[in-house]
Order: C-alpha cells, then structure tokens, then sequence
C-alpha cells in the first residue's frame, strides 16, 4: 500500500542538467559551477521552491556513476562522482523529509554502460536501440534480477519513496513482476513506475504488476490536438486514459527529459494554459519538468548532444528567473491548488462532453465531487450550457 501517492505531485528535475555538471565523467563542465562533485546538494536550496510551486515530490533523473548522460550507468550503488557521494544523498533525502517532501529515483536497469563490470552472461550482446554506448542487459538471467532486487533495496533503505523504471518497455513484465515480488515486502510503501511509450498500457501494468506508466499517450494528445486545432484527437486520448486509471495510476506530464519543451512545441502560445489545465484536471499523477513552470523554451533534436536543450542548467536561485516566466508560475500555483482542494481528482474519471474541433468541456468526477473544464481554442467565443468561454480561453465550473 503506498496511499501517499494519491497527494503527490512531482517536480522533476533532470541532476546533470540541472547542476552544471561536465558532460563526460572526469569531463569539463558543460554549463556553469566551480568544477567540483557536491552539485547534487544543490537541488537542496531548490526544495522550497518546489513547495512554492505547490509540489511535495521530488523526481530524479539519473544519480549513479555513469559514463555521460546518466542513462549509461557503470555503478548503480554509487553517486555519480559529478553529482557527489552518499552524504550529499543523505543530505537531499534529509532536508526532503523535513519538508515532507518524497524522493523518486530513476532505475536504468534495461541496459548499462560500457563500462559497467558486468560477467558477459549478464548481458544480451545486444546494444540498446542501435546506441553502441548502451548494452543491453539480459532478464532472462536470474542473477540480473538479484541485482535489481539488491539496487532497489539499498537506495529505498537510504530514504528513496520509489523508482521510475527507464525503458520499461523494452523490458519483459515478467521481469519487473518477479523482482517487485521481492522488493515490496520490506518495501509496502514504495511506488514503482514504469516508461512505456506505446503499446497496451493496462495490459502492461497488470503483466507487470507496476503501480504506474508514463502516459505518453496523453502528451502527445494534448499539444498535437492544441496545434491541430482538433480536439476529437484529445477526446479519443482522454477516453482511453479511462482503462489506464482502471489499471494502475499513471504519471502525467506535458513535459520531461527526454521531448521537446511544451513552451515550444506549442504554435500558438496561448494554449499554454489549455494544456495545463488538462493535465490537472485528469486523474493520474501530475509530473513537472523543471522549467516549464517558467515557461522555458528547448527543442529536442536527433543528433548527439540533442538532449541538451531540454536539459539545461538552473540558475543559483529563484531571484535569477526572468519575469517574464512568473505568469507561468502563477498559473502552474493556481491550478496545483485546486488540485490539492480536489485531491480525489487523483483517481477521478473523465467524461469528453460538448466537443468541436475547437471546443471541449471535460468533466472529471468521482462519483460524489465533479469539476469541468470548459476549452476554447476557437478564434470566435463559444457559449457552453455552464457559460460562456472568450477565445483562446479557459474555464473551470463546480
């Protein structure tokens, strides 16, 4: 039972990235610090902005010692050394739980780097989607599996809430079935959520047994819909999210570490709101990416060092922000709020009613409490039977 995770809502942060720190393990820095480890404690004078936010979680993307961007670890027992070493994680865990904060870590055990000291059967012989730098592990290998057993235990032990779990697609459920069968009877507590990017969603889950998925799906409704100007797109989604939630408890977003910035992919910036609006108002649970919030901007391109965009340094302090972001920040407060007055919301069903390619009133309820959002992305205003929505604008009724 993991009952907290019906009132979190994460923040995600992306550590190399964040931090300034160099590019290549024993590399020089790609963006800003001193050039030292201990950039992991920086994320420490972040948490009360975190709280600001109105988020109480803290998502992680790669920690462990890897070979260059995280996702190709050598080490999954020890701190990358360009973030820092187990006191500077105690430290993170430490003042999270002060401010009731939860911490999720990112499990890359689909594949490892190439220096990762692992006996050869413990690997395919495969490289992980054509990436020479990624090789996968074999989970037909039982010995790989104690190994995840022993990974997820030793950093839950140290304070970790729960894992997302990279490439679980490409992974087979039996595998993640056996070993959360092993890790959740010292663990009741811990959330373990999966990145599945297509596919069966609710069959997934329950071959599985993950408590969660990524849903790509939505995301990718939301701003093609929003560009498209054709929100049948995002109903068709919206319904299918239904058998989703009647299966686990997937992890929502309009943004993460890996697609190009919702600020960006949007053509008309002021459906911004649109897309947020929906992602609060749908069940699951909320994640956002650091920086959306103040509506920074980055493409995702195809190429070497694509990421880096999407994955960019934070300032020392809030006080650095532009103002031109508060708006943003404002609204992200506004609509976690009334998240966090409806926390049901986290399970609720969602039903499409008045639709057009350009209207949408959805209504979220779960079975005693009801919210609807009234959508107009519409040049013209669009009377609904609850009111009236101005062009480009939104609306929440009770």
């Amino acid at each position: 039972m993991n009952p907290w995770i019906d009132y979190a809502i994460w923040w995600h942060v992306y550590p190399l990235g964040f931090t300034g720190a160099p590019r290549e393990s024993g590399g020089r820095s790609s963006g800003s610090g001193d050039g030292s480890g201990h950039r992991l404690t920086k994320i420490v004078d972040w948490l009360d902005y975190l709280l600001e936010l109105g988020a109480n979680g803290l998502q992680l993307g790669p920690i462990f010692a890897s070979e260059t961007h995280g996702y190709d670890t050598v080490d999954h027992f020890r701190i990358d050394p360009r973030l820092g070493d187990d006191d500077d994680f105690d430290k993170l865990i430490a003042a999270a739980r002060e401010r009731g904060i939860r911490v999720l870590l990112d499990g890359v055990f689909n594949h490892v780097g190439r220096g990762f000291g692992a006996p050869a059967h413990w690997l395919t012989g495969a490289a992980f989607e054509g990436h020479g730098s990624l090789l996968e592990l074999n989970h037909d290998e039982p010995e790989v599996a104690d190994h995840v057993v022993r990974v997820m235990n030793h950093w839950l032990d140290r304070g970790a809430s729960g894992w997302r779990l990279d490439a679980a697609y490409a992974v087979p459920p039996q595998f993640w079935r056996d070993v959360l069968a092993r890790v959740r009877p010292a663990h009741p507590e811990a959330w373990f959520a999966g990145e599945v990017i297509h596919g069966d969603y609710p069959g997934y889950l329950a071959a599985s047994t993950l408590d969660g998925i990524t849903q790509y799906e939505m995301w990718k409704a939301i701003w093609s819909s929003l560009n498209d100007r054709n929100l049948w797109e995002l109903a068709w989604a919206v319904k299918r999210h239904q058998a989703v939630l009647a299966a686990g408890l997937p992890m929502t977003f309009v943004g993460n570490h890996d697609v190009t910035r919702i600020a960006s992919r949007l053509t008309d910036e002021r459906h911004l709101a649109h897309a947020l609006v929906v992602l609060f108002l749908l069940g699951g649970t909320p994640s956002i990416y650091y920086g959306d919030e103040q509506a920074y901007r980055g493409v995702k391109e195809d190429r070497a060092g694509g990421d880096d965009d999407v994955r960019p340094v934070f300032p020392a302090s809030p006080a650095e922000f532009s103002a031109l972001g508060r708006p943003v920040f404002e609204l992200h407060q506004r609509l976690i709020g009334i998240r966090r007055r409806h926390a049901w919301l986290v399970r609720a069903r969602t039903e499409v009613g008045a639709l057009t390619n350009t209207t949408m009133a959805l209504t979220s309820t779960d079975g005693t409490n009801r919210l609807t959002a009234l959508l107009n992305i519409g040049d013209v205003p669009h009377t609904f039977p609850a009111g009236t929505v101005a062009p480009h604008d939104w609306m929440i009724v009770e």
